[in-house]
């Protein structure tokens, strides 16, 4: 019989959070993003997930962006891709989002998984909610156990976008993200999941990330958002 662990793939962690888990998580969103007035309304469910933006909020502008560059593993981070060198939120949060969504436990330690994640996130601390990102690892326990099954995941993203309370907070205070430039972003996709004996399966992941994207800089990853606001 084929062995499979459902629940151990990292973007599915956590999903049997309690509420007051959720709550607390969301609390801690809702303080990296406390520099945009009205955000609160969209960690908190009040945005519409999966409608196209009408009109994008205004990116990061003085310098050109950078092209997306085809990501590389680096040393002691096993399977897990360099930081995408990308300077607009949407198109970095996309490359972000298909990291969370990637690992391969053939190579890759739970804590190269950490080490290469991290790598991603931004050094500005007062932004960043590190245990956001973490915890979308299993602990090492589950991580053994997928291990022990050669567990491994690709992804693939099909969209982009900024969710109409993240568009609506930016129109009721334009000047409010020149102070941090965390952008709110959702991302839709595919994870494809394969084990040993030829095991495997697909799943359809969402996540909203938050991004920070100064001018003239690459972007960083400052925090995953519940997925309860899409």
């Amino acid at each position: 019989m084929r062995n499979r662990f459902p629940s151990s793939s990292l973007s599915s962690y956590g999903s049997g959070w309690s509420t007051n888990q959720r709550i607390a998580t969301g609390a801690a969103i809702v303080a990296v993003l406390l520099v945009l007035a009205g955000v609160v309304a969209l960690l908190t469910g009040g945005g519409s997930g999966h409608q196209t933006p009408d009109a994008a909020p205004p990116a990061p502008t003085g310098g050109p962006s950078h092209a997306e560059v085809a990501a590389k593993p680096s040393s002691g981070s096993g399977s897990v891709p360099k930081p995408a060198q990308i300077a607009e939120p949407v198109a970095y949060a996309k490359a972000a989002a298909e990291m969370l969504w990637s690992y391969d436990t053939r190579d890759t330690s739970r804590d190269q998984q950490l080490a290469g994640m991290r790598a991603w996130m931004t050094t500005e601390t007062e932004y960043a909610d590190w245990a956001s990102v973490s915890g979308q690892v299993p602990d090492p326990v589950l991580w053994s156990r997928m291990a022990d099954q050669e567990q491994h995941a690709t992804a693939s993203v099909t969209e982009g976008h900024y969710p109409s309370a993240f568009q609506q907070a930016l129109a009721d205070d334009p000047s409010a993200i020149t102070e941090a430039y965390v952008y709110a972003v959702t991302v839709n996709g595919k994870q494809a999941l394969r084990w040993q004996k030829g095991g495997g399966g697909a799943e359809d992941r969402a996540v909203t990330l938050a991004v920070q994207c100064r001018p003239n800089h690459d972007c960083t990853l400052a925090a995953v958002a519940p997925n309860v606001a899409q």
